[in-house]
């Protein structure tokens, strides 16, 4: 079985959309949803309560990496799937990463796409079917073996951003990862909201302070500069 994880915060417009897409596109495959929210003041466990999620939690802590763990330690599923509620796996997601499953992969990704056209978003889609952890990004979805899960230490809660670059690495080091042929769709919004360009050459300029040894707190700091939201 695969128990699909979703961390959430104020996701009330996307919750239902991606919980309908789950189940529909499932097919015979045992899928497991469950919503991991990290404190939303919007009516986003409600209308995943509504939409027929399995598990509806309250995470112990705020972030994706805490929200993530908490869900995944209440999961039963053999294979965890983690996914952003804005972004909508291929049709045949379940067989998918169940097939990669059983050629001894025990983690991998989809590559990237947008909902919406624009040939710098369209371009910067394209490095993500290299399996370069510098074209890696939280959006394209993970999904990784619960016991290598489990073994690996999980999602390190210390890193409220990248913290999807820092477990694939830590995997990486002990398991065969792929990077799937098909792309998951995700929603462009936050690009729409602060300027294509700008946006992406901020999670540029993040990710190279990263590799430079800033700390996660210097890098929030950059962030919430940059980009507009209310996520972290």
């Amino acid at each position: 079985m695969i128990s699909v994880i979703i961390p959430t915060l104020n996701e009330q417009d996307y919750i239902c959309g991606i919980i309908q897409h789950l189940r529909n596109t499932a097919g015979e495959n045992a899928i497991e949803i469950i919503v991991s929210d990290g404190g939303s003041t919007d009516l986003t466990v409600a209308e995943a309560t509504r939409a027929g999620a399995d598990r509806v939690l309250r995470s112990r802590a705020k972030g994706r990496s805490a929200q993530m763990n908490y869900g995944a330690s209440l999961a039963k599923g053999d294979i965890l799937y983690f996914l952003h509620a804005d972004t909508f796996p291929p049709a045949d997601f379940a067989s998918q990463i169940q097939g990669a499953i059983k050629r001894n992969y025990s983690a991998g990704c989809f590559r990237l796409s947008f909902d919406h056209p624009h040939w710098f978003l369209e371009a910067n889609c394209w490095f993500t079917r290299f399996d370069f952890d510098a074209f890696r990004f939280g959006d394209q979805s993970l999904f990784i073996e619960a016991d290598m899960f489990h073994r690996s230490g999980g999602f390190c809660e210390k890193h409220t951003v990248l913290e999807d670059q820092e477990i694939i690495r830590r995997v990486k080091k002990n398991a065969r990862f792929i990077v799937m042929r098909t792309p998951v769709i995700t929603s462009a919004r936050k690009y729409l909201q602060n300027g294509i360009y700008k946006t992406q050459g901020s999670f540029f300029l993040i990710y190279l302070m990263y590799q430079l040894g800033f700390s996660q707190s210097q890098l929030i700091r950059t962030y919430k500069t940059i980009i507009r939201q209310d996520k972290i």
